[in-house]
């Protein structure tokens, strides 16, 4: 069993206090999943969640044999305590504290660390799934990483870049066969330039508004992707309009928040999607994954994946259902691509 584990956690509840839930996934050096499991506390609070989990997390992981422990938590309270930084002062969480210092203890070495919630993305959906379910949810385990060639992506984003964060983790964990080694936005001040940085790349900046026409600007971005030597493009919130060259015919991927052909074409982006689904009254939703081509929506799909539409769904609470399935849908399409299983037929993609 692995000597060195990560340990990602969180805890939540609806109403504070409120039914509760504590998850943990533990994962070795390399990133692959060793264990994920979510336990439904009942009625507490959300520091006692947090804390739950941490000791959930670190008793699976002293069960495993682990040694050496890096715990990750989007709390940064809870950090902070566990550094020794701040005081716990409520009578709540003590227990809690002194059992997570005493079992960190236990271990050769151990450091806690505070990340984003957007990397800790599948703890906190598991912990949601556990306060769904009101019991305790295991992940199922981890299938083996595909075999296919190493691809070189080039990240195409206008907005918040977490398509690019998903595709990073896996990446990084092993089940993506691929390197991001290029980012271009096409606007500078959006939450994705700033994480394309926290992954170690510096994007491009591509406006299109500093271009007199739509030919310029397709060929500067053609450009750039050719100098990074890009197999595949990868459109993750790319919101421009732009001529894909011949060269790029079959390369350029996008995730579009519905299920194609069905609400597409221009002005069918983020909310306006869920939205115009809503009001259609549809009973699914998901996602495409398709190949881009010269018109809006209408290149061949590779991918889709369904989510159900909720009596009283809003349209952000449908785009955080159809959210998870285009983390899961992405990573596949883009797997299939490296193994060489995507074939264009007729304007239909054909799985070898």
């Amino acid at each position: 069993m692995a000597k060195q584990v990560s340990l990602y956690t969180d805890g939540g509840s609806r109403g504070n206090p409120g039914p509760a839930a504590a998850a943990f996934i533990i994962k070795d050096r390399q990133g692959k999943q060793l264990l994920g499991r979510a336990l439904f506390l009942g009625r507490t609070t959300n520091n006692a969640a947090e804390y739950a989990a941490v000791r959930a997390a670190l008793l699976a992981a002293k069960e495993m044999g682990a040694e050496e422990i890096h715990l990750f938590s989007d709390s940064e309270l809870l950090v902070r305590q566990l550094q020794g930084q701040y005081r716990v002062k409520s009578e709540n969480i003590l227990g809690l504290y002194s059992d997570c210092v005493g079992l960190l203890n236990s271990f050769e070495s151990w450091k806690v660390q505070h990340i984003k919630r957007e990397f800790n993305a599948d703890a906190d959906r598991l912990a949601n799934r556990a306060m769904d379910a009101r019991a305790t949810v295991d992940l199922p385990a981890e299938p083996a990483a595909k075999t296919g060639k190493r691809l070189r992506l080039g990240i195409l984003l206008s907005g918040g870049g977490r398509t690019m964060v998903n595709l990073h983790k896996e990446i990084q964990a092993g089940r993506l066969n691929a390197q991001i080694v290029v980012v271009i936005s096409s606007l500078s001040k959006v939450a994705g330039v700033e994480r394309a940085r926290e992954i170690g790349i510096e994007p491009i900046i591509l406006r299109r508004k500093d271009f007199s026409d739509v030919g310029g600007f397709s060929a500067a971005l053609a450009d750039a992707l050719d100098k990074a030597r890009v197999d595949l493009v990868i459109q993750a919130g790319w919101l421009c309009l732009w001529k894909i060259p011949q060269a790029y015919a079959n390369r350029v991927m996008n995730v579009h928040p519905a299920l194609l052909p069905s609400f597409g074409g221009q002005g069918m982006w983020g909310h306006h999607v869920h939205e115009a689904v809503l009001k259609a009254g549809c009973k699914v939703s998901g996602c495409t994954v398709h190949f881009c081509t010269n018109d809006y929506d209408a290149g061949p799909i590779i991918v889709q994946r369904c989510c159900e539409v909720k009596d009283g769904d809003t349209a952000e609470t449908l785009a955080a259902r159809v959210f998870e399935e285009e983390c899961r849908a992405y990573p596949e399409a883009i797997r299939l691509f490296s193994e060489d299983r995507l074939k264009v037929v007729s304007g239909v993609v054909v799985r070898q």
